[in-house]
């Protein structure tokens, strides 16, 4: 029998956020948003054979923080365009070269760890270019995220998916449109909306055609870089989980970080120190 697939767990981490600078190294609930994201990885890696983890980052201060955190680091060049970007070049960086990448970006702090080693096992198991979690959304869970992108319209992707749970199309805009809403609101208990979790596994030479491929015009646009596959026609799994017990799409505004310790008072701390 043959030994799987090398894996390696990225945690992309950068300083410069605009909407929310630092935001690596802003604690949640008593530990800091990069220190809670390396918890998730590691206790990752520990449910997958051949994985390791490693904090890609441009900036010192957030090297310095994650090699306290106990966390391997890569510094990577501060002009990459992309999370995916720098999780090619901790990938090359390292001394054996994974045949597997998992970039768990670095806002997602209540991400399970089952979720990222299902990508794993999906890409070994499996023949998409990248694989990537949604989650089917009832009609609460719909509504709340329609009041969320009142106030933070470029906060939470939705995904549009086939029969065999490739991805057709993701958007900041919540898709589909429905016509008939009320109708559907009392046909059924779930929407037929699909809300994407902000990680990705890529096989090696999908990530490094995605590092030497130009932006693509829609990638622009919507600001979500797993588009760049989808306009060159390339495959991407969606794999659907349970929805978070912590439902957050990311921490991008002070609010998120108000919403996230709010729902560990609520709901407990899925890594209490």
């Amino acid at each position: 029998m043959s030994s799987p697939a090398q894996a390696l767990i990225v945690v992309p981490a950068r300083f410069g956020s605009k909407r929310l600078p630092g935001k690596p190294l802003l604690p949640i609930a008593g530990r800091t948003l990069l220190e809670r994201v390396h918890a998730v990885a590691q206790a990752a890696a520990v449910l997958v054979n051949d994985c390791s983890v490693v904090v890609a980052t441009d900036d010192a201060r957030i090297a310095d923080h994650a090699r306290a955190i106990g966390a391997a680091v890569v510094l990577t060049d501060p002009a990459l365009d992309s999370g995916s970007a720098r999780a090619y070049a901790a990938a090359m960086a390292q001394p054996q070269r994974p045949d597997l990448v998992i970039n768990l970006q670095g806002d997602a702090p209540f991400v399970p760890p089952a979720v990222v080693a299902g990508l794993v096992a999906e890409l070994r198991d499996g023949e998409a270019d990248v694989a990537t979690p949604v989650y089917r959304l009832d009609w609460a869970r719909l509504d709340r995220l329609r009041q969320h992108k009142v106030t933070a319209p470029f906060s939470g992707t939705t995904c549009v998916r086939d029969a065999q749970g490739r991805a057709l199309w993701f958007s900041k805009t919540i898709l589909p449109a429905m016509r008939d809403e009320d109708r559907l609101r009392a046909s059924q208990p779930m929407s037929p909306v699909w809300q994407h979790l902000g990680l990705y596994g890529y096989r090696l030479a999908a990530l490094e055609w995605f590092a030497r491929a130009p932006q693509s015009p829609v990638e622009l646009l919507e600001g979500l870089e797993q588009l760049r596959f989808l306009e060159a026609g390339r495959t991407i799994a969606t794999i659907a989980v349970d929805p978070p017990l912590h439902a957050m799409s990311g921490i991008d505004t002070p609010a998120d970080l108000a919403l996230a310790e709010a729902a560990i008072a609520r709901l407990g701390d899925p890594f209490p120190t």
